[in-house]
């Protein structure tokens, strides 16, 4: 029985939200030597994520009740990809080489074959569970894990109605779904806070990055004033404008292809989220190539971080540590089928030299999406948030193929 939760209101829920950030930031930026040494094994990001979590385990608020994550992915999430993109130097996004888009499709290929493998390893140790069969059929409900962890919640539904998922086993693996998700996002936020080393150890070759961090930190070197409230003003004016008409655009265009295109759905098309996305980041990597970009110089990038923030601590609102408890069975079926996923990522990652960050950031450009991936690129440098925002778009992309595919595979080993 699940009782009503102690706090209902979001703006009491926003309120602690922001209270909860600032104590982060706070014991974060302070010279005492115990948060010193705290910080040093614990990052300060994953505090922001674990903490809200927390609220949500012991029922103080209901995170899927609570609007708070809809007004940060819906309004702040797009103002926040525009600002970051605006000051996106594309050009050298592109000299950061294959090694990126190599380690997106290994994460995707990681994905479609971890479902079929973990669906095997289950039936050698617990043939009763997987051998259902119906709307309820394990394999069934595990598509729209698959679904969401290379698209997102878009192909997620999708891929409900393509294989007729039961409402009972789509309610099992959306909690497995968020939870394993939300486990592997906070162990690459782990590593990230130690990315140096893990690089060195492996000897991957991190110029290009590190060339890209330090042309943007020397523009805004050269170019950053004392922001004024003008300056702010126009800022939000930006971003939040482009927001809306991106809503805008999005409100017309996934209802018009939903109703005209049969395949639209294939594509995330008919979703109102993934235009918003994809015409927002547009937009702002058309007008870095305009005097927009000047907005850097008055801190753009400092206003999207704090809006991404304060999008962590809401999506940290989403996750229940001990649902686990719940549905154990289920719960280790995607654990397994996580551990398929950062193992080849790993292995992989070994074989081409590739950076921690291409690691983190194609993992995340899968299993999180767009909400997720600029956050855990953020981690390792504002400037490099929008790799995640490309990446993560692609996912939308074939999302909804891959997915169907590896549903066919789940089927298959199942039968």
């Amino acid at each position: 029985m699940t009782h009503n939760p102690l706090i209902t209101n979001d703006a009491v829920v926003l309120g602690i939200l922001a209270l909860i950030l600032g104590a982060v930031f706070k014991t974060a930026h302070s010279s005492h030597p115990f948060w010193r040494k705290f910080y040093t094994y614990i990052p300060a990001l994953l505090l922001c994520y674990f903490i809200p979590s927390l609220l949500n385990t012991f029922n103080v608020v209901d995170g899927h009740s609570s609007n708070v994550y809809y007004v940060a992915s819906r309004f702040l999430l797009p103002a926040c990809l525009v600002l970051l993109t605006i000051s996106i130097d594309l050009k050298a996004i592109l000299n950061l080489g294959p090694k990126a888009l190599i380690m997106f499709l290994t994460g995707t290929l990681g994905i479609v074959i971890g479902g079929p493998i973990a669906i095997l390893v289950m039936s050698a140790i617990v043939p009763e569970v997987i051998g259902v069969d119906g709307p309820d059929a394990v394999w069934r409900g595990m598509t729209t894990v698959a679904g969401s962890w290379i698209g997102g919640g878009a192909n997620q539904a999708s891929m409900k109605e393509m294989f007729n998922v039961g409402g009972d086993i789509f309610s099992a693996m959306v909690t497995v779904d968020v939870i394993v998700a939300n486990i592997w996002m906070a162990i690459l936020l782990f590593m990230t806070a130690r990315h140096k080393q893990i690089d060195a150890r492996t000897g991957a070759d991190t110029s290009a990055i590190e060339e890209l961090k330090q042309k943007v930190e020397k523009y805004q070197a050269q170019n950053t004033k004392t922001p004024e409230l003008a300056d702010y003003i126009k800022v939000i004016a930006i971003g939040f404008g482009i927001t809306g008409f991106a809503h805008f655009c999005a409100d017309f265009l996934g209802p018009y292809f939903g109703a005209n295109f049969a395949w639209a759905q294939e594509f995330s098309l008919n979703s109102k989220f993934f235009w918003l996305i994809v015409i927002a980041t547009t937009i702002g990597i058309s007008l870095s190539f305009t005097r927009f970009r000047e907005i850097e110089s008055i801190g753009a990038s400092k206003v999207a971080q704090s809006f991404i923030y304060i999008l962590v601590a809401s999506i940290g609102l989403h996750m229940n540590v001990l649902a686990i408890a719940e549905t154990p069975i289920f719960f280790v079926l995607g654990m397994i089928w996580m551990l398929i996923h950062a193992s080849l990522m790993l292995i992989v990652a070994r074989i081409i030299k590739a950076p921690l960050f291409y690691m983190a950031v194609g993992s995340q450009a899968n299993v999180g999406g767009a909400a997720s991936a600029p956050v855990v690129a953020s981690a390792f440098h504002p400037s490099l948030a929008p790799v995640g925002v490309l990446l993560a778009v692609l996912g939308y992309g074939v999302g909804t193929y891959m997915a169907y595919f590896c549903g066919l595979l789940m089927q298959a080993v199942s039968g």
